[in-house]
């Protein structure tokens, strides 16, 4: 009787360590992820973009670096599970490269994005708009959500066009080639951010309703997060 009731309360001990050294790592984790997305999305995928072939692979350790994070830091199973989702079909898009079309594992790629930073997202967005003191690392935090639904509006294109290789003007890139992923991201930020220089041109319905979205998407974010961040420093200035 004594060793199966001291069973469960080892686990729950176990469990409350786990998440008190998460809490303790997760805002210096957002200072990380920023970091990271910034030196891969403004960094290593230009250069993989100009034919340099070691930046291919500091943009993969790069979003490996982010998957391990965030499992790391979530306390939802439901997102472990979303990002796994993801890897699956990424890893089957490398094991099938040369097998199938050039198009279908680009296709699986994509998807597999969308699906783990989607999940990034949710993790992220539970950090900066959870209860307590805004600090310099929720700050920092929010800039890699905001960076984060770039990343998952510029897969969601590059999935459009490679189904559709006419859905965009002016844009010329091999299909799933480091070219084709900066210029959807280029894409996505111009979009998100409401600049639209004209370059690019979203001509299939579907990505035009995807575009008009994105924007939306990009003006109530700023709008949200600024009033929640403000509440939420108000409330604990209170206490």
């Amino acid at each position: 009787m004594h060793g199966n009731q001291g069973h469960p309360t080892i686990v729950d001990d176990t469990r409350r360590s786990i998440q008190a050294w998460q809490d303790r790592v997760r805002d210096p984790s957002l200072t990380v992820l920023l970091v990271l997305e910034l030196c891969a999305g403004f960094l290593a995928v230009p250069l993989a973009a100009k034919g340099l072939s070691i930046a291919q692979g500091v943009v993969d350790t790069l979003l490996l670096a982010v998957v391990v994070i965030v499992v790391m830091l979530s306390h939802r199973w439901g997102a472990i599970i979303l990002i796994l989702l993801g890897l699956a079909p990424i890893a089957a898009s490398f094991l099938l490269s040369g097998k199938w079309s050039a198009v279908s594992t680009t296709v699986l790629r994509r998807g597999g994005d969308i699906l783990a930073f989607s999940a990034l997202t949710w993790v992220i967005a539970h950090a900066v708009y959870a209860p307590g003191r805004i600090t310099s690392h929720r700050l920092q935090g929010a800039v890699v959500l905001y960076l984060t639904l770039a990343t998952i509006f510029a897969a969601a294109y590059g999935l459009i066009w490679e189904l559709s290789p006419g859905a965009f003007a002016n844009l010329l890139a091999p299909v799933g080639s480091p070219v084709e992923v900066g210029t959807m991201l280029y894409f996505s930020l111009t979009t998100l951010t409401t600049t639209g220089y004209g370059d690019i041109v979203a001509v299939d319905p579907f990505a035009r309703s995807l575009a008009n979205l994105e924007a939306v998407v990009g003006q109530f974010y700023l709008a949200i997060t600024v009033a929640r961040l403000v509440t939420l420093e108000l409330v604990d200035r209170r206490r």
